[in-house]
């Protein structure tokens, strides 16, 4: 035996060897580039502490911000048939749902649940943009159907947050049949006047869109959101001009109309509860119906946070 190949140069090496870093411990932020320590991300709801840009959440973590204690409860989606039309691109449509759920942990690209919000019961669909891009399948409809029936037997509000590139290519006509689908999960909502608020985050987009994201009673967006139909070259090379600058973001909605609140991540959960507040049990002097004589308060937010 060679003792310096052995044992000498072994030695060497433990003594020169980086120690191993764990993955996933800075984010850089893709609006100022700064490198944030992954703790102190999560404790500021994603949201960098130093320019202030809203991240995508994750789905757990959003759910968690919205019930009193992070306590919720998921409600069962209804089983689709999974590759109705046997596509296939590059890879089989089978291949990638696996992939998207080994992914992502979850079964699809919403997630449905119910618990309470300042003491109020309320109904959360979620979509969960790192499942193929959040888009909208059957069984996204499916979950916006079961989602909008659960509100209207508990008699409770029901809070929809799309993140979602539009409807999935691989289900074709069947994706887009998703859209009166969800329409029509929304009018039942109406119909059993509840109230129906839809929070817009980044990205909300195609055929999520064109449906039950713009039918809010309130629609509310996240600060910097992409929220459009088509992209904004498409548009440009439709219309032949040149759009103006933060086209399709949710500021740019707010001045025009489009969308009734920018609200910061941190104030979501006591502007909602303060939205409901006022919509299911209004009264003549301005506090709520609750059954105390709380004074309704709305949190301090900017100008630009109402519509003009």
């Amino acid at each position: 035996m060679n003792w310096l190949t052995n044992f000498v140069r072994p030695k060497l090496r433990a003594l020169v060897k980086q120690a191993d870093v764990p993955e996933k411990l800075w984010r850089k932020c893709p609006e100022c580039d700064q490198m944030i320590f992954h703790r102190d991300l999560e404790r500021n709801l994603h949201v960098c502490q130093h320019c202030g840009h809203h991240m995508r959440m994750p789905v757990e973590a959003r759910l968690r911000l919205f019930f009193d204690d992070g306590v919720f409860t998921r409600a069962a989606i209804p089983d689709v048939t999974l590759d109705p039309l046997k596509f296939r691109d590059q890879k089989r449509y089978t291949d990638r749902l696996r992939d998207a759920q080994r992914a992502s942990g979850e079964d699809e690209a919403i997630i449905v649940a119910a618990g309470a919000m300042n003491g109020r019961t309320v109904v959360v669909a979620v979509f969960n943009f790192s499942f193929m891009g959040g888009s909208m399948g059957r069984a996204v409809g499916e979950g916006v159907l079961a989602a909008a029936k659960l509100a209207v037997e508990k008699k409770a509000p029901l809070i929809v947050v799309p993140a979602s590139g539009g409807a999935r290519m691989q289900e074709g006509i069947l994706s887009l049949m998703q859209m009166p689908r969800t329409v029509i999960a929304v009018q039942q909502v109406k119909e059993a006047e509840l109230p129906y608020i839809v929070l817009l985050t980044d990205p909300t987009t195609g055929g999520v869109t064109a449906s039950f994201a713009m039918l809010g009673d309130i629609q509310i967006a996240e600060p910097g959101a992409l929220i459009g139909f088509a992209g904004q070259r498409v548009i440009e090379q439709t219309v032949r001009e040149n759009l103006p600058e933060g086209f399709q973001r949710a500021e740019y909605l707010l001045e025009h109309g489009m969308i009734d609140m920018v609200t910061p991540r941190a104030d979501l959960k006591q502007t909602l509860s303060c939205v409901f507040d006022l919509l299911c049990n209004p009264m003549p002097d301005g506090r709520h119906g609750g059954g105390d004589n709380r004074a309704l308060t709305i949190p301090d937010m900017p100008d630009s946070a109402h519509r003009p």
